[in-house]
């Protein structure tokens, strides 16, 4: 009964906590539909910590794609066999996951460290980024580590086919049966943070920014030495 919550009922229970709370955010509460930049108040930190998280974030997913939702049968079809993929998962989803854990790294010590920061700074920021790092070290760690060292997981004969059955509505929630346990615990984490992306600044992550790049930059200009007649 465990595994069937965990493998049936879980995801599907994150996922409408995801679609529901999102819409209602977007339709009754448009105006929290943003991420307010702290950057006025700290520019350096922020600027590695950002470029950084964010082109990790972006190779982690596509990362994920190629390895969850795409057949094994896929890569077997074009050449590309066990060994080779996992040489290719290992050195891409290392960098990547590193880049993430250094991204979220910086950006909690840079909440920390500065005050002005740390003011604007909520209880559901915290527990996005921890609870991203928490995932993202656990992944890296997989990645790195336990498949160089324990054993390399082929997880597309189990993961893969299970997630992907999530989506036909008719999950095979006995393929993770002999998932270990590492990965169970990253699985379920996964689909914890996206039932709170509602709830957190990490909505802004479903805005398109199609008109970003011909906005109007911001300005800030110091009151220091401001003198209204000379306006």
């Amino acid at each position: 009964m465990e595994e069937i919550f965990w493998w049936t009922i879980f995801p599907y229970i994150c996922g409408m906590i995801l679609i529901i709370a999102t819409f209602y955010r977007f339709t009754f509460r448009g105006k929290s539909w943003t991420a307010p930049s702290t950057e006025i108040f700290e520019k350096k930190w922020l600027r590695i910590a950002s470029v950084v998280f964010h082109y990790g974030i972006i190779f982690a997913f596509i990362g994920h794609v190629m390895g969850v939702l795409i057949p094994m049968e896929f890569y077997e079809s074009i050449g590309i066999n066990e060994h080779m993929y996992h040489i290719g998962a290992i050195a891409g989803g290392g960098i990547a996951g590193l880049m993430v854990v250094f991204g979220l790294a910086l950006m909690l010590i840079r909440k920390w460290s500065f005050p002005k920061v740390r003011v604007h700074t909520s209880f559901g920021d915290y527990f996005a980024i921890i609870l991203l790092l928490i995932i993202a070290g656990l992944g890296t760690y997989m990645t790195l580590i336990y498949n160089t060292t324990v054993v390399s997981y082929e997880y597309r004969l189990t993961i893969g086919p299970w997630f992907r059955s999530l989506f036909t509505f008719h999950p095979k929630s006995e393929l993770m049966l002999g998932v270990p346990t590492l990965f169970k615990v990253h699985i379920v984490l996964s689909f914890l943070l996206f039932a709170s992306i509602p709830f957190t600044k990490l909505v802004h992550m479903f805005s398109f920014p199609a008109r970003y790049p011909t906005r109007a930059p911001q300005q800030y200009r110091s009151r220091n030495g401001y003198n209204k007649n000379t306006r």
